[in-house]
Protein backbone atom coordinates (compact mmCIF):
# COMPACT_ATOMS: atom_id res chain seq x y z
CA UNK A 1 0.00 0.00 0.00
CA UNK A 2 1.36 3.57 -0.58
CA UNK A 3 2.33 5.70 2.47
CA UNK A 4 -0.31 8.09 3.94
CA UNK A 5 0.52 11.80 2.58
CA UNK A 6 0.61 13.69 5.60
CA UNK A 7 0.85 17.22 6.30
CA UNK A 8 2.36 18.70 9.79
CA UNK A 9 0.93 21.79 11.13
CA UNK A 10 1.86 23.20 14.09
CA UNK A 11 3.37 26.58 15.29
CA UNK A 12 6.19 25.31 18.02
CA UNK A 13 9.21 24.48 15.69
CA UNK A 14 11.12 22.25 18.23
CA UNK A 15 7.78 20.17 18.25
CA UNK A 16 6.86 20.31 14.45
CA UNK A 17 10.69 19.04 13.91
CA UNK A 18 9.89 15.85 16.50
CA UNK A 19 7.01 14.86 15.02
CA UNK A 20 8.18 15.35 11.45
CA UNK A 21 11.22 12.98 12.47
CA UNK A 22 9.08 10.16 14.29
CA UNK A 23 6.92 10.53 11.21
CA UNK A 24 10.14 10.06 8.61
CA UNK A 25 10.78 6.84 10.48
CA UNK A 26 7.40 5.25 9.84
CA UNK A 27 6.85 3.39 6.84
CA UNK A 28 2.63 3.90 6.33
CA UNK A 29 3.41 7.56 6.32
CA UNK A 30 4.82 10.49 4.32
CA UNK A 31 5.43 13.80 5.20
CA UNK A 32 4.45 15.92 2.22
CA UNK A 33 4.76 19.41 4.21
CA UNK A 34 5.08 21.20 7.38
CA UNK A 35 3.69 24.82 8.54
CA UNK A 36 3.43 26.90 11.39
CA UNK A 37 0.36 28.77 11.22
CA UNK A 38 -3.27 27.71 10.16
CA UNK A 39 -3.20 29.99 7.24
CA UNK A 40 0.30 28.51 5.51
CA UNK A 41 -2.02 25.16 6.43
CA UNK A 42 -4.89 25.77 4.69
CA UNK A 43 -2.74 27.05 1.59
CA UNK A 44 -0.87 24.16 1.13
CA UNK A 45 -3.06 21.81 1.86
CA UNK A 46 -5.31 22.96 -1.29
CA UNK A 47 -2.24 22.45 -3.25
CA UNK A 48 -0.93 19.05 -1.79
CA UNK A 49 -3.98 17.61 -0.80
CA UNK A 50 -2.74 15.42 1.60
CA UNK A 51 -4.48 12.50 3.10
CA UNK A 52 -3.88 13.38 6.50
CA UNK A 53 -3.30 16.74 8.56
CA UNK A 54 -1.69 16.71 12.23
CA UNK A 55 -3.41 20.08 13.31
CA UNK A 56 -2.24 21.91 16.08
CA UNK A 57 -5.29 24.42 17.40
CA UNK A 58 -3.52 27.72 19.37
CA UNK A 59 -1.53 29.03 16.37
CA UNK A 60 -1.25 32.66 14.68
CA UNK A 61 -3.07 34.58 11.86
CA UNK A 62 -5.63 31.52 11.91
CA UNK A 63 -6.31 28.76 14.67
CA UNK A 64 -6.71 25.15 13.59
CA UNK A 65 -10.16 24.89 14.33
CA UNK A 66 -10.89 27.97 11.38
CA UNK A 67 -8.13 26.30 9.27
CA UNK A 68 -10.05 22.81 9.64
CA UNK A 69 -13.07 24.09 8.75
CA UNK A 70 -11.87 25.56 5.78
CA UNK A 71 -9.93 22.46 4.78
CA UNK A 72 -12.58 20.49 4.95
CA UNK A 73 -15.15 22.84 3.20
CA UNK A 74 -12.99 22.89 0.28
CA UNK A 75 -10.78 19.14 0.32
CA UNK A 76 -13.88 16.53 2.45
CA UNK A 77 -11.98 14.07 1.55
CA UNK A 78 -8.56 15.47 3.67
CA UNK A 79 -8.53 13.69 7.42
CA UNK A 80 -7.66 16.33 10.41
CA UNK A 81 -6.22 15.10 13.50
CA UNK A 82 -5.94 17.06 15.93
CA UNK A 83 -3.32 17.03 18.14
CA UNK A 84 -3.38 19.75 20.69
CA UNK A 85 -2.13 20.82 24.52
CA UNK A 86 -5.86 21.74 24.51
CA UNK A 87 -8.30 19.28 26.16
CA UNK A 88 -11.25 21.04 27.39
CA UNK A 89 -14.52 20.47 25.68
CA UNK A 90 -15.57 23.68 24.22
CA UNK A 91 -11.76 22.89 21.86
CA UNK A 92 -13.20 19.16 21.50
CA UNK A 93 -16.39 19.64 20.34
CA UNK A 94 -15.63 23.04 18.09
CA UNK A 95 -12.79 20.51 16.42
CA UNK A 96 -14.86 18.03 15.97
CA UNK A 97 -18.13 20.57 14.42
CA UNK A 98 -15.05 21.88 11.91
CA UNK A 99 -14.66 18.51 10.54
CA UNK A 100 -11.85 17.02 12.61
CA UNK A 101 -11.81 12.97 12.22
CA UNK A 102 -9.10 12.42 15.36
CA UNK A 103 -8.43 14.39 18.50
CA UNK A 104 -4.93 13.66 20.33
CA UNK A 105 -3.22 15.09 23.08
CA UNK A 106 0.40 16.23 23.23
CA UNK A 107 1.57 13.74 25.42
CA UNK A 108 0.17 10.91 22.66
CA UNK A 109 2.39 8.30 22.46
CA UNK A 110 4.40 7.34 19.07
CA UNK A 111 2.23 4.54 18.77
CA UNK A 112 -1.25 6.31 19.11
CA UNK A 113 -0.35 9.25 16.69
CA UNK A 114 0.73 6.29 14.00
CA UNK A 115 -3.15 5.00 14.71
CA UNK A 116 -4.77 7.92 14.37
CA UNK A 117 -3.36 8.41 11.56
CA UNK A 118 -4.15 5.10 10.01
CA UNK A 119 -7.27 5.18 11.70
CA UNK A 120 -8.57 8.26 9.86
CA UNK A 121 -7.22 7.49 6.77
CA UNK A 122 -9.34 4.66 6.48
CA UNK A 123 -12.49 6.69 7.28
CA UNK A 124 -12.88 6.13 11.01
CA UNK A 125 -13.27 8.69 13.52
CA UNK A 126 -10.59 8.35 16.49
CA UNK A 127 -9.95 10.08 20.11
CA UNK A 128 -7.50 9.89 22.51
CA UNK A 129 -8.22 7.67 25.65
CA UNK A 130 -9.05 10.49 27.64
CA UNK A 131 -10.94 12.66 24.90
CA UNK A 132 -13.19 9.01 23.91
CA UNK A 133 -13.95 9.27 27.58
CA UNK A 134 -15.63 12.95 27.39
CA UNK A 135 -16.91 12.21 24.16
CA UNK A 136 -18.58 8.70 25.17
CA UNK A 137 -20.15 10.82 28.78
CA UNK A 138 -21.01 13.50 26.40
CA UNK A 139 -23.39 10.90 24.10
CA UNK A 140 -24.80 9.05 26.68
CA UNK A 141 -26.06 11.95 28.74
CA UNK A 142 -29.83 13.01 29.13
CA UNK A 143 -30.51 15.43 25.88
CA UNK A 144 -32.01 18.82 26.94
CA UNK A 145 -33.72 22.04 25.30
CA UNK A 146 -36.05 19.28 23.12
CA UNK A 147 -36.39 21.24 20.11
CA UNK A 148 -39.49 19.31 18.10
CA UNK A 149 -39.06 21.33 15.14
CA UNK A 150 -34.79 20.76 14.81
CA UNK A 151 -33.80 19.92 11.17
CA UNK A 152 -37.09 20.37 9.14
CA UNK A 153 -34.82 19.30 6.19
CA UNK A 154 -35.13 15.13 7.30
CA UNK A 155 -37.85 13.54 6.75
CA UNK A 156 -39.29 11.76 10.15
CA UNK A 157 -37.79 8.53 9.76
CA UNK A 158 -34.29 10.40 9.12
CA UNK A 159 -35.06 12.00 12.67
CA UNK A 160 -35.95 9.18 14.44
CA UNK A 161 -32.97 7.34 12.88
CA UNK A 162 -31.02 10.94 14.47
CA UNK A 163 -32.22 10.47 17.43
CA UNK A 164 -30.70 6.96 18.08
CA UNK A 165 -27.73 8.06 16.55
CA UNK A 166 -27.30 10.70 18.83
CA UNK A 167 -28.22 7.76 21.62
CA UNK A 168 -25.16 6.59 20.86
CA UNK A 169 -26.32 3.66 19.39
CA UNK A 170 -24.42 1.70 15.98
CA UNK A 171 -26.40 1.17 13.08
CA UNK A 172 -26.63 -2.31 13.93
CA UNK A 173 -28.45 -1.63 17.12
CA UNK A 174 -30.78 0.75 15.19
CA UNK A 175 -31.77 -1.74 12.84
CA UNK A 176 -32.82 -4.06 15.04
CA UNK A 177 -34.45 -1.08 17.18
CA UNK A 178 -36.23 -0.44 13.86
CA UNK A 179 -36.93 -3.66 12.01
CA UNK A 180 -34.94 -2.48 9.34
CA UNK A 181 -31.58 -4.23 7.63
CA UNK A 182 -28.70 -2.74 8.42
CA UNK A 183 -27.98 -1.80 4.87
CA UNK A 184 -31.18 0.81 5.53
CA UNK A 185 -30.00 1.91 8.35
CA UNK A 186 -26.72 2.99 6.38
CA UNK A 187 -28.18 4.45 3.50
CA UNK A 188 -30.37 6.73 6.08
CA UNK A 189 -27.41 7.72 7.93
CA UNK A 190 -25.57 8.81 4.87
CA UNK A 191 -28.65 10.65 3.98
CA UNK A 192 -28.86 12.40 6.65
CA UNK A 193 -24.73 13.33 6.84
CA UNK A 194 -25.43 15.18 3.54
CA UNK A 195 -28.59 16.96 4.33
CA UNK A 196 -26.53 18.24 7.73
CA UNK A 197 -23.39 19.00 5.71
CA UNK A 198 -21.17 17.00 8.40
CA UNK A 199 -18.03 14.73 7.79
CA UNK A 200 -18.67 12.09 9.83
CA UNK A 201 -21.01 10.37 12.67
CA UNK A 202 -19.88 12.20 15.71
CA UNK A 203 -20.27 15.61 13.90
CA UNK A 204 -23.83 14.64 13.24
CA UNK A 205 -24.46 13.15 17.36
CA UNK A 206 -23.51 16.57 18.64
CA UNK A 207 -25.51 18.80 16.38
CA UNK A 208 -28.31 16.61 17.28
CA UNK A 209 -28.03 16.52 20.87
CA UNK A 210 -26.93 20.13 21.20
CA UNK A 211 -30.73 20.81 19.45
CA UNK A 212 -32.28 18.31 22.21
CA UNK A 213 -33.70 16.12 18.96
CA UNK A 214 -35.73 14.07 20.51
Amino acid sequence: MEPLRVLVVDDHEKFRQGLEAMLAATESVEVVGSVADGREAVDLALELQPDVILMDLHMPRLNGIEATARIVQSSPHISVVVLTMMEDEDSVFAAVRAGARGYLLKGARRGEIIRAIEAVGAGEVIFGPGIADRMMTFFRGPRTRPMSDAFPQLTERERVILGLIADGLENAEIARELGLSVKTVRNHASNIFAKLQVAHRAQAIIMAREAGLE
